[in-house]
């Protein structure tokens, strides 16, 4: 990558980085609103020839991929066509990624086809929501960097935002469950292109019945495009090989083989175009012989779609469908849609942002992607996000600014005018090779072992996960989610103590003490230190403790309570500031607070040393002098 490429990377602005002074119109807002104000004034024709190719490139690959993707979503074929150019346009704008692509994507397709019955309609409008969403929260994330620009908000920022900055309910799905969806969602889509790899006909989309059924009518197979479809999944593996093994080009190399190493990244590159053009040469060979072996696309409707607003009615045979009634038939889909959305275009960003080390503006992606949504339902897209397959050809094509996709999305505009005729001939099993070829990368085969080896409890929510989104998808991502909180809960409830024996037992929490966990420690103290024999003092070393509840701190009470009663002391070292401040509101009497730990067990021993000689008078006293005890620094709280 040329230096000035990587200087333009790193010019993006970055979410962290924003002024909390500066004035929203002032020219850095503005800038960091419409990102294209950074890189266009240095615009050169060195980028305009690399995002070119790189436009060219991934247009090659979206063509062929966005009609596969249409049969997943169970739309028209025209419908992927339809939702991959828009966000080509939109993140010219507003994009703070070089690399990214928008547009139709395996798992979003199959997310429509679960929450929008095989409806255009449904889809159409389900992206115009997803949108309305996602826009919602990028300018909620905006308003909270706004009023707490250090991450400390005052009262008012805490009545708005009470959990904190929107999109946290993001944090809780975890990589297990993300891993356990999108391995499901991969073998659920593979399979599902089967019927159309052997030509099987009236196969059920609900994943068990398809199973039953594929494997019910293998009889039926049509040997025509059982082995088009092989050939081309052979071809496309075989492209691919050649696309990770080619050598890189040197300066010093002659014309010639430059030549040829230019001609073999082309057509590798372009392999998913290279493969579906052939298939389809294949098929209009045997048209015109008058015997045709395969399954074709059929019919696609021509020309650019029309502009107009999103459907929110249907009519049906049964009637008309009003939009509340629409919107109550999609349900979980207006949650799940648009946050796995969210999900998978910023992990795309974020991933090529740190291979190509440049930042990202979060915040600008939220927007990006929610406007791309909204703004392409009005010509008829389904839901859309961040392709990982495209923006890997993208970068890899050497793109220097987002400027490449409007080369794209004038390609697949192109198609949408001229070539839709030519689609009639494409067999469904050379899209089936395409999609199938496309989603095996995201079955994770390592995961497990991975996850074995680094923390085996892990595998639960990724299992829960794995097999629940056979059923659906929204029942696996709450079931994974839910046990990865569960298991995260459990360490909240049950921490680690550091526990030191001796004449003063000290107790160390190895993480914060939250109201689940008052039990455990109360429970570890009484049986530790005051039903021993004798009884004794105790220290709690609250280090790693940063913030305490109403619940611990009636616990804290009533172990004091305890103590007091057996004639021990309970004292507490390494308070921080905002436990103690709660300590000090809450009046408990008998609160001993150090320093230091040596302090503490210090003290404690001579507590303990005076108990006993007052309980043994005829015993000898310590020789412990006025000067060899330091000046008393036991902090009695009071309110």
């Amino acid at each position: 990558m040329p230096p000035s490429v990587k200087a333009l990377g790193q010019a993006r602005p970055s979410g962290a980085g924003i002024a909390p002074q500066a004035c929203c119109c002032s020219l850095g807002a503005v800038r960091r609103r419409l990102p294209i104000l950074a890189w266009l004034p240095n615009y050169s024709m060195q980028w305009l020839k690399m995002d070119f190719i790189a436009g060219l490139s991934v247009g090659l690959t979206v063509i062929p991929q966005a009609l596969a993707y249409a049969e997943v979503a169970g739309l028209p074929p025209q419908y992927g066509l339809y939702s991959a150019f828009m966000g080509c346009f939109v993140y010219f704008f507003l994009g703070t990624s070089r690399d990214v692509t928008l547009g139709p994507t395996a798992i979003m397709s199959l997310l429509v086809s679960f929450y929008t019955f095989h409806e255009p309609a449904y889809a159409v409008l389900l992206a115009f929501l997803s949108g309305c969403i996602q826009l919602a929260m990028g300018f909620l994330c905006l308003a909270y960097m706004r009023l707490c620009p250090l991450g400390l908000g005052g009262a008012g920022t805490s009545f708005i935002f009470p959990l904190g900055r929107p999109g946290f309910l993001l944090d809780f799905i975890s990589c297990p469950v993300i891993k356990g969806f999108t391995s499901a969602a991969a073998v659920t889509i593979g399979f599902g292109q089967i019927k159309n790899l052997l030509g099987l006909q009236h196969i059920p989309r609900q994943f068990f019945l398809q199973v039953y059924h594929t494997f019910r009518n293998i009889g039926e197979t049509r040997v025509g495009d059982a082995v088009l479809g092989l050939v081309c999944m052979v071809l496309l593996l075989v492209l691919k090989l050649m696309r990770d093994h080619v050598p890189p080009v040197h300066p010093e190399m002659p014309p010639g083989v430059r030549l040829s190493h230019g001609l073999v990244w082309t057509a590798t590159t372009a392999r998913n175009a290279l493969v579906v053009s052939f298939a389809a040469l294949v098929a209009y060979s045997f048209e015109v012989t008058g015997y045709q072996p395969f399954v074709l696309t059929g019919e696609i409707a021509k020309g650019l779609p029309p502009v107009r607003t999103p459907p929110f009615s249907v009519t049906t045979a049964n009637g008309t469908v009003s939009f509340t009634e629409m919107v109550q038939d999609m349900g979980a889909g207006l949650a799940v849609v648009p946050l796995m959305g969210l999900l998978e275009s910023i992990a795309v960003a974020k991933s090529f942002a740190s291979q190509n080390n440049y930042r990202i503006d979060a915040n600008q992606e939220l927007l990006a992607i929610g406007l791309t949504n909204m703004l392409g339902s009005l010509v008829s897209s389904y839901p859309v996000t961040g392709s990982f397959g495209r923006t890997a050809v993208n970068s890899h094509s050497g793109v220097c600014t987002p400027a490449g996709g409007l080369v794209t999305g004038v390609l697949v505009l192109l198609s949408l005018d001229y070539l839709t005729s030519l689609f009639f001939y494409i067999p469904k099993s050379a899209l089936a090779a395409v999609i199938i070829m496309a989603v095996a990368p995201l079955f994770d085969t390592k995961i497990v072992g991975t996850l074995w080896h680094v923390k085996r409890l892990d595998l639960l929510p990724l299992c829960v996960t794995f097999l629940l989104c056979f059923w659906e998808v929204q029942y696996g991502i709450l079931a994974g989610t839910l046990v990865s909180m569960l298991i995260l809960l459990h360490s909240v409830a049950r921490p680690k103590m550091q526990v030191s024996e001796g004449p003063v037992l000290v107790l160390q929490p190895a993480s914060g003490l939250h109201f689940p966990a008052v039990e455990a420690l109360r429970e570890v103290i009484l049986s530790r230190a005051l039903e021993a024999s004798p009884p004794r003092c105790a220290v709690l070393e609250c280090t790693h403790i940063c913030s305490i509840d109403y619940t611990v701190v009636l616990g804290l009470g009533e172990l004091l309570e305890d103590f007091h009663k057996q004639g021990v002391t309970l004292a507490f070292v390494g308070l921080q500031v905002p436990v103690l401040r709660v300590l000090l509101s809450a009046d408990l009497k008998g609160v001993q607070y150090f320093s230091t730990l040596e302090e503490a067990v210090f003290e404690n021993l001579v507590f303990s040393a005076e108990k006993y000689l007052k309980q043994e008078p005829g015993t000898q006293p310590y020789n412990i002098s006025e000067d060899s005890v330091p000046e008393h620094k036991v902090a009695l709280l009071k309110a």
